[in-house]
């Protein structure tokens, strides 16, 4: 089993940066690949962005591109969802989760939340105007 642990959320203004970390266990490190999604009140869960240990790759939704950044630290087992340029809209619980699937079909499916196996708590993200 993946234990995953989202952290980093919090209050900001528009315009401003949060950096969200999902710790990772450790033996599983590197095993899965890892997606970050959110949900707004009264909203489905949605893809925000997920990295492939595989090949590198990284993935973002079209409503982030350009602002949000993930990244990872092998020698801390975290991922990292760097987020710029916040807008009210991305108000939300953000979830990291590891994808449950083969990881060459991440490219296909990395923001569909019923892929992915293991789910951390999400942690609060507010933007105000």
């Amino acid at each position: 089993e993946v234990q995953l642990q989202a952290s980093g959320g919090g209050s900001v203004q528009a315009g401003g940066s949060l950096r969200l970390s999902c710790a990772v266990s450790r033996s599983q490190f590197g095993s899965y690949a890892i997606g970050w999604f959110r949900q707004a009140p009264g909203k489905e869960r949605e893809g925000v962005s997920a990295i492939s240990f595989t090949d590198g790759g990284t993935y973002y939704a079209d409503f982030v591109k350009g602002r949000f950044t993930i990244s990872a630290a092998n020698v801390a087992n975290t991922v990292y969802l760097q987020m710029n340029n916040l807008k009210p809209e991305d108000t939300a619980v953000y979830y990291c989760a590891a994808f449950g699937g083969d990881p060459l079909l991440l490219l296909r499916f990395w923001d569909q939340a019923e892929r992915y196996a293991y789910w951390g708590q999400g942690t609060q993200v507010t933007v105000s105007s």
